[in-house]
Protein backbone atom coordinates (compact mmCIF):
# COMPACT_ATOMS: atom_id res chain seq x y z
CA UNK A 1 0.00 0.00 0.00
CA UNK A 2 2.83 2.35 0.88
CA UNK A 3 4.64 1.41 -2.33
CA UNK A 4 1.56 2.35 -4.39
CA UNK A 5 1.30 5.79 -2.75
CA UNK A 6 4.94 6.63 -3.54
CA UNK A 7 4.56 5.49 -7.14
CA UNK A 8 1.43 7.67 -7.70
CA UNK A 9 3.01 10.82 -6.24
CA UNK A 10 5.10 11.83 -9.37
CA UNK A 11 2.06 11.46 -11.60
CA UNK A 12 0.08 13.69 -9.28
CA UNK A 13 2.82 16.36 -9.30
CA UNK A 14 3.00 16.34 -13.11
CA UNK A 15 -0.77 16.82 -13.41
CA UNK A 16 -0.70 19.59 -10.82
CA UNK A 17 2.12 21.46 -12.63
CA UNK A 18 0.33 21.17 -16.01
CA UNK A 19 -2.81 22.57 -14.45
CA UNK A 20 -0.92 25.54 -13.03
CA UNK A 21 0.71 26.31 -16.40
CA UNK A 22 -2.65 26.09 -18.17
CA UNK A 23 -4.16 28.41 -15.57
CA UNK A 24 -1.32 30.93 -16.04
CA UNK A 25 -1.71 30.87 -19.84
CA UNK A 26 -5.45 31.50 -19.57
CA UNK A 27 -4.88 34.31 -17.11
CA UNK A 28 -2.50 36.32 -19.43
CA UNK A 29 -4.27 39.49 -20.63
CA UNK A 30 -4.84 39.82 -24.42
CA UNK A 31 -2.65 42.26 -26.39
CA UNK A 32 -4.31 45.71 -26.46
CA UNK A 33 -5.58 46.71 -29.93
CA UNK A 34 -4.19 50.22 -29.40
CA UNK A 35 -0.74 48.81 -28.71
CA UNK A 36 -0.89 46.90 -31.99
CA UNK A 37 -2.10 50.02 -33.83
CA UNK A 38 0.74 52.15 -32.43
CA UNK A 39 3.27 49.47 -33.39
CA UNK A 40 1.93 49.47 -36.96
CA UNK A 41 2.22 53.27 -37.02
CA UNK A 42 5.84 53.05 -35.82
CA UNK A 43 6.61 50.51 -38.54
CA UNK A 44 5.06 52.67 -41.28
CA UNK A 45 7.11 55.68 -40.15
CA UNK A 46 10.30 53.61 -39.99
CA UNK A 47 9.73 52.30 -43.53
CA UNK A 48 8.80 55.83 -44.78
CA UNK A 49 5.33 54.73 -45.86
CA UNK A 50 3.99 58.15 -44.97
CA UNK A 51 0.56 57.90 -46.57
CA UNK A 52 -0.08 54.63 -44.70
CA UNK A 53 1.16 56.28 -41.50
CA UNK A 54 -1.21 59.21 -42.00
CA UNK A 55 -4.18 56.87 -42.46
CA UNK A 56 -3.22 54.92 -39.33
CA UNK A 57 -2.76 58.13 -37.32
CA UNK A 58 -6.20 59.36 -38.41
CA UNK A 59 -7.75 56.08 -37.23
CA UNK A 60 -5.97 56.35 -33.87
CA UNK A 61 -7.12 59.97 -33.44
CA UNK A 62 -10.71 58.79 -33.84
CA UNK A 63 -10.30 55.83 -31.46
CA UNK A 64 -8.17 57.45 -28.74
CA UNK A 65 -8.47 61.20 -29.15
CA UNK A 66 -7.15 61.89 -25.63
CA UNK A 67 -4.02 59.78 -25.93
CA UNK A 68 -1.06 62.08 -25.28
CA UNK A 69 1.15 60.15 -27.69
CA UNK A 70 -0.86 61.28 -30.70
CA UNK A 71 0.59 64.81 -30.75
CA UNK A 72 4.13 63.42 -30.79
CA UNK A 73 3.31 61.09 -33.68
CA UNK A 74 1.55 63.92 -35.53
CA UNK A 75 4.66 66.11 -35.33
CA UNK A 76 6.91 63.18 -36.27
CA UNK A 77 4.81 62.49 -39.36
CA UNK A 78 4.80 66.19 -40.31
CA UNK A 79 8.60 66.30 -40.06
CA UNK A 80 8.83 63.14 -42.22
CA UNK A 81 6.71 64.85 -44.90
CA UNK A 82 8.97 67.89 -44.67
CA UNK A 83 12.02 65.70 -45.28
CA UNK A 84 10.24 64.09 -48.23
CA UNK A 85 9.53 67.56 -49.61
CA UNK A 86 13.18 68.60 -49.26
CA UNK A 87 14.34 65.49 -51.12
CA UNK A 88 11.83 66.12 -53.92
CA UNK A 89 13.00 69.74 -54.16
CA UNK A 90 16.63 68.62 -54.51
CA UNK A 91 15.52 66.36 -57.37
CA UNK A 92 13.74 69.28 -59.07
CA UNK A 93 10.26 67.78 -58.56
CA UNK A 94 8.37 70.90 -57.45
CA UNK A 95 4.95 69.28 -57.67
CA UNK A 96 5.91 66.45 -55.29
CA UNK A 97 7.66 68.91 -52.96
CA UNK A 98 4.54 71.10 -52.83
CA UNK A 99 2.34 68.08 -52.10
CA UNK A 100 4.59 67.00 -49.23
CA UNK A 101 4.59 70.56 -47.87
CA UNK A 102 0.78 70.61 -47.98
CA UNK A 103 0.62 67.34 -46.02
CA UNK A 104 2.98 68.72 -43.36
CA UNK A 105 0.99 71.95 -43.04
CA UNK A 106 -2.30 70.10 -42.67
CA UNK A 107 -0.80 68.00 -39.87
CA UNK A 108 0.65 70.98 -37.98
CA UNK A 109 -1.46 74.05 -38.91
CA UNK A 110 -0.72 75.62 -35.54
CA UNK A 111 3.04 75.65 -36.27
CA UNK A 112 3.55 77.54 -39.58
CA UNK A 113 7.21 78.16 -38.76
CA UNK A 114 7.84 74.44 -39.18
CA UNK A 115 7.27 74.67 -42.94
CA UNK A 116 8.54 78.22 -43.50
CA UNK A 117 11.98 77.32 -44.89
CA UNK A 118 10.67 74.65 -47.27
CA UNK A 119 7.91 76.95 -48.45
CA UNK A 120 10.44 79.68 -49.24
CA UNK A 121 12.68 77.18 -51.04
CA UNK A 122 9.79 75.98 -53.23
CA UNK A 123 8.77 79.58 -54.02
CA UNK A 124 12.38 80.42 -54.95
CA UNK A 125 12.61 77.37 -57.21
CA UNK A 126 9.34 78.30 -58.92
CA UNK A 127 10.53 81.87 -59.41
CA UNK A 128 13.80 80.62 -60.92
CA UNK A 129 11.94 78.25 -63.24
CA UNK A 130 9.58 81.03 -64.30
CA UNK A 131 12.52 83.37 -64.94
CA UNK A 132 14.19 80.69 -67.06
CA UNK A 133 11.00 80.22 -69.08
CA UNK A 134 10.68 83.97 -69.59
CA UNK A 135 14.30 84.18 -70.71
CA UNK A 136 13.67 81.30 -73.11
CA UNK A 137 10.69 83.16 -74.54
CA UNK A 138 12.77 86.35 -74.92
CA UNK A 139 15.56 84.42 -76.61
CA UNK A 140 13.07 82.86 -78.99
CA UNK A 141 11.60 86.28 -79.81
CA UNK A 142 15.09 87.73 -80.37
CA UNK A 143 15.99 84.82 -82.64
CA UNK A 144 12.76 85.32 -84.55
CA UNK A 145 13.48 89.01 -85.04
CA UNK A 146 16.99 88.22 -86.26
CA UNK A 147 15.63 85.70 -88.75
CA UNK A 148 13.12 88.25 -90.01
CA UNK A 149 15.83 90.84 -90.48
CA UNK A 150 17.94 88.33 -92.40
CA UNK A 151 14.99 87.43 -94.62
CA UNK A 152 14.35 91.11 -95.34
CA UNK A 153 18.02 91.62 -96.16
CA UNK A 154 18.02 88.67 -98.56
CA UNK A 155 14.81 89.89 -100.18
CA UNK A 156 16.28 93.37 -100.69
CA UNK A 157 19.42 91.86 -102.21
CA UNK A 158 17.36 89.70 -104.55
CA UNK A 159 15.24 92.70 -105.58
CA UNK A 160 18.35 94.78 -106.25
CA UNK A 161 19.87 92.03 -108.42
CA UNK A 162 16.62 91.59 -110.32
CA UNK A 163 16.41 95.32 -111.00
CA UNK A 164 20.02 95.45 -112.26
CA UNK A 165 19.72 92.41 -114.56
CA UNK A 166 18.57 92.97 -118.21
CA UNK A 167 15.02 91.90 -118.94
CA UNK A 168 14.77 89.12 -121.55
CA UNK A 169 11.45 89.58 -123.32
CA UNK A 170 11.50 86.15 -124.92
CA UNK A 171 12.15 84.31 -121.63
CA UNK A 172 9.71 85.14 -118.85
CA UNK A 173 11.13 84.88 -115.36
CA UNK A 174 10.35 81.56 -113.70
CA UNK A 175 7.87 81.60 -110.86
CA UNK A 176 9.46 80.37 -107.66
CA UNK A 177 7.13 79.17 -104.94
CA UNK A 178 8.28 80.36 -101.55
CA UNK A 179 8.26 77.78 -98.77
CA UNK A 180 6.17 78.87 -95.77
CA UNK A 181 8.30 79.92 -92.82
CA UNK A 182 7.44 79.07 -89.23
CA UNK A 183 7.85 81.69 -86.54
CA UNK A 184 7.71 79.66 -83.34
CA UNK A 185 6.96 76.02 -84.16
CA UNK A 186 8.76 73.17 -85.87
CA UNK A 187 6.49 72.37 -88.85
CA UNK A 188 7.95 68.87 -89.09
CA UNK A 189 7.13 68.00 -85.45
CA UNK A 190 3.79 66.51 -84.47
CA UNK A 191 3.42 69.07 -81.67
CA UNK A 192 5.37 72.18 -80.68
CA UNK A 193 5.22 73.84 -77.25
CA UNK A 194 5.13 77.63 -76.83
CA UNK A 195 5.52 78.87 -73.23
CA UNK A 196 3.41 81.77 -71.94
CA UNK A 197 5.16 82.82 -68.69
CA UNK A 198 3.91 86.36 -69.17
CA UNK A 199 0.38 85.12 -68.36
CA UNK A 200 1.49 84.50 -64.75
CA UNK A 201 2.90 88.05 -64.55
CA UNK A 202 -0.15 89.61 -66.23
CA UNK A 203 2.23 91.02 -68.86
CA UNK A 204 -0.46 91.50 -71.49
CA UNK A 205 1.74 93.47 -73.87
CA UNK A 206 4.25 90.64 -74.33
CA UNK A 207 1.41 88.11 -74.34
CA UNK A 208 -0.20 89.90 -77.30
CA UNK A 209 3.13 90.00 -79.14
CA UNK A 210 3.61 86.29 -78.59
CA UNK A 211 0.10 85.50 -79.79
CA UNK A 212 0.73 87.53 -82.99
CA UNK A 213 3.44 85.03 -83.93
CA UNK A 214 1.38 82.07 -82.74
CA UNK A 215 -1.58 83.15 -84.89
CA UNK A 216 0.68 83.40 -87.95
CA UNK A 217 1.87 79.82 -87.44
CA UNK A 218 -1.66 78.57 -86.77
CA UNK A 219 -2.95 80.05 -90.03
CA UNK A 220 0.09 79.09 -92.12
CA UNK A 221 0.23 75.47 -90.96
CA UNK A 222 -3.45 74.99 -90.03
CA UNK A 223 -2.56 74.09 -86.44
CA UNK A 224 -4.84 72.69 -83.78
CA UNK A 225 -4.15 74.48 -80.49
CA UNK A 226 -4.36 73.22 -76.91
CA UNK A 227 -4.27 76.02 -74.34
CA UNK A 228 -2.82 74.88 -71.00
CA UNK A 229 -3.35 77.36 -68.15
CA UNK A 230 -3.26 77.31 -64.35
CA UNK A 231 -6.85 78.51 -63.81
CA UNK A 232 -10.05 78.04 -65.81
CA UNK A 233 -10.61 81.81 -66.01
CA UNK A 234 -7.40 82.25 -68.05
CA UNK A 235 -8.56 80.06 -70.95
CA UNK A 236 -11.29 82.38 -72.36
CA UNK A 237 -8.88 85.34 -72.23
CA UNK A 238 -6.11 83.58 -74.17
CA UNK A 239 -8.59 81.96 -76.57
CA UNK A 240 -10.23 85.30 -77.35
CA UNK A 241 -6.90 87.05 -78.03
CA UNK A 242 -5.66 84.23 -80.24
CA UNK A 243 -8.96 83.84 -82.15
CA UNK A 244 -9.08 87.58 -82.93
CA UNK A 245 -5.60 87.47 -84.46
CA UNK A 246 -6.35 84.33 -86.46
CA UNK A 247 -9.53 85.89 -87.85
CA UNK A 248 -7.63 89.01 -88.85
CA UNK A 249 -5.11 86.93 -90.83
CA UNK A 250 -7.64 84.52 -92.37
CA UNK A 251 -11.36 85.20 -91.75
CA UNK A 252 -12.34 81.87 -93.35
CA UNK A 253 -10.20 79.71 -91.05
CA UNK A 254 -11.90 78.25 -87.99
CA UNK A 255 -9.21 77.22 -85.47
CA UNK A 256 -9.54 74.05 -83.42
CA UNK A 257 -8.98 75.16 -79.79
CA UNK A 258 -9.05 73.01 -76.64
CA UNK A 259 -8.09 73.60 -73.04
CA UNK A 260 -6.31 71.90 -70.14
CA UNK A 261 -6.06 73.13 -66.55
CA UNK A 262 -2.57 72.49 -65.10
CA UNK A 263 -2.13 74.49 -61.83
CA UNK A 264 1.51 73.48 -61.25
CA UNK A 265 2.74 74.09 -64.81
CA UNK A 266 3.92 77.25 -66.55
CA UNK A 267 1.13 78.24 -69.01
CA UNK A 268 1.80 77.16 -72.57
CA UNK A 269 0.31 76.44 -75.99
CA UNK A 270 0.64 73.11 -77.80
CA UNK A 271 0.45 73.57 -81.59
CA UNK A 272 -0.13 70.56 -83.84
CA UNK A 273 0.24 71.31 -87.59
CA UNK A 274 -2.19 69.69 -89.99
CA UNK A 275 -0.59 66.86 -91.91
CA UNK A 276 -0.87 67.07 -95.68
Amino acid sequence: MKSFAFRGLPLFLVLLLAGCQSSQQHSLPPVDDLVVAFRQLDLSLAEERLDDARSQLSTLQQRASRDTRLEQYQRQLAEAYMEQGREALQQGDLDRAAQALGQARSLMPQAPALSHDLNQAIDSARTARLAAAEQQARDAAAKLDAERQEQLRQQRQAAAKAAAAPVAASQPAPVVESKPTARLIDPNAATSSVAMPMLDNQDNENLRRLLDSVAADVVTFRCAVRIEVREAKDYPWVAALLSARIKKLDPSFRPQLSQKIAPQQVPRLLLSPKRS
